[in-house]
């Protein structure tokens, strides 16, 4: 008989830089204002790493305090996985560079994943992966961004959207006697729409120039409105695609957390989906947009305060450049 694994969540981290960015901060750096910011967005703040600080810094606090939050230590990690679109550098990858800083063993498997806002959801697909085919035990996966380092100060578009965080997680294979399990997840992507949400230039397609540099290219480029509604039909799409494969329906859900782009589609989300608002996560007004980060933070923020506790049925949801998009859910 062939052995059936499962993964589960075994402990969860967050970082966030200690320099606050608000609406009225950005009031006296471009041309907004912080009605509008709100009213559009439902950001109020976001957070911006210090001189210096990377990303794969951001990813290793977060990544130590999801090891010790699953009682395990450095040499119980056998693969890290690093969700980002703002990695140190082009090579080598981000998750190589956590590896070091945390003192994960050398033997470990480590590799980034490049799937826009959906990274975290994409990674959590790959450890489920691992782990149900017996493969590993512990498995460290991280969605980190040092995002304003590509954004146009002068585009008031998109420089208002976005800050710098990371969020991170332990799966760990379940034993016969948890609770506690990843349902079932499920991840796609649709590259016909990869033009609206892009960085231009430092790829090969686009090498850096000065003609780049100048035409501000290796910035965020979006086309935010056709985005809209692309991302709530996708994430609602891959929400019901998990529900009904484990015929569970939006009121089997104790919590919703969805990616934290927008309040609009997160709430344009919620009423498509029929879910209680008071079930949804949202931390938008205090992080903004961290991209890859956004589910993983909101995760452990709402572990640490209590609201996610032990035997509740969490759905994760995101959408990302590429574009991507993906669901995960799982019992706590």
């Amino acid at each position: 008989m062939v052995q059936k694994y499962f993964a589960k969540i075994s402990g969860t981290g967050r970082y966030l830089p200690k320099k606050v960015l608000t609406n009225h901060d950005l009031e006296r750096m471009v041309d907004t204002n912080d009605e509008w910011i709100r009213t559009r967005t439902g950001m109020q703040e976001r957070r911006v790493a210090a001189e210096g600080e990377t990303t794969s810094d951001l990813a290793a606090k977060a990544g130590q305090q999801a090891i010790e939050a699953a009682g395990l230590r450095a040499k119980d990690i056998e693969m890290v996985i690093v969700c980002t679109v703002t990695g140190d550098h082009a090579f080598p990858s981000t998750s190589c560079l956590v590896q070091k800083k945390l003192g994960i063993k050398n033997t470990a498997t480590a590799f980034d994943v490049s799937a826009g806002c959906t990274g975290f959801i994409y990674g959590a697909n790959i450890a489920q992966q691992f782990i149900e085919n017996g493969t590993k035990k512990h498995i460290l996966v991280i969605g980190a961004e040092t995002l304003t380092r590509i954004l146009n100060w002068n585009d008031r578009g998109t420089c208002v959207l976005f800050g710098d965080g990371a969020g991170a997680a332990v799966f760990s294979r379940a034993e016969n006697i948890d609770i506690a399990k990843v349902i079932d997840s499920e991840v796609s992507a649709d590259g016909n729409f990869g033009e609206l949400l892009i960085q231009p230039a430092g790829g090969s397609k686009m090498p850096a120039s000065q003609e780049t540099v100048q035409q501000n290219l290796h910035t965020v480029h979006m086309e935010g409105n056709k985005i809209f509604k692309l991302a709530v039909k996708s994430m609602y799409h891959l929400c019901d695609v998990v529900l009904k494969r484990n015929k569970m329906d939006v009121e089997s859900i104790d919590w919703l957390i969805p990616h934290q782009a927008n309040l609009r589609i997160i709430q344009a989300l919620g009423k498509k989906l029929k879910i209680q608002n008071k079930k949804v996560i949202v931390n938008i007004e205090k992080y903004a947009n961290t991209s890859a980060a956004t589910v993983p933070i909101a995760l452990d923020e709402a572990i640490k305060l209590k609201n996610i506790r032990r035997g509740d049925v969490v759905l994760m949801t995101a959408f990302g450049a590429g574009l991507t998009s993906g669901a995960l859910l799982f019992r706590y």
